[in-house]
């Protein structure tokens, strides 16, 4: 805890400015990538050729089942509750 608390001002601005500096770097990296794009165009398409690979993980497929799941749930509770059922407008 002791760590914690000796946390001041020096500490906090060290770390934006680290912050910005990575966000600098970052900047120029893009930058120098765009301008090697534009003078060699059959690297810039091997790029983007392996730019997908890196994505190694899935996007996760919506949870469609959940809602209906849900949805079943809340109407079987709406029956049992002895409540009348709502009256929709098709």
């Amino acid at each position: 805890m002791d760590l914690l608390n000796s946390i001041g001002i020096k500490d906090v601005l060290l770390q934006y400015c680290v912050g910005a500096i990575m966000f600098l770097i970052l900047v120029n990296c893009l930058y120098k990538m765009v301008i090697w794009g534009k003078k060699m165009s059959k690297g810039a398409f091997i790029f983007l050729a392996i730019f997908p690979l890196i994505s190694v993980f899935p996007i996760p497929p919506p949870a469609f089942k959940n809602v209906e799941k849900a949805k079943q749930e809340q109407h079987k509770r709406n029956e049992d509750s002895g409540d009348p059922p709502d009256e929709e407008l098709d």
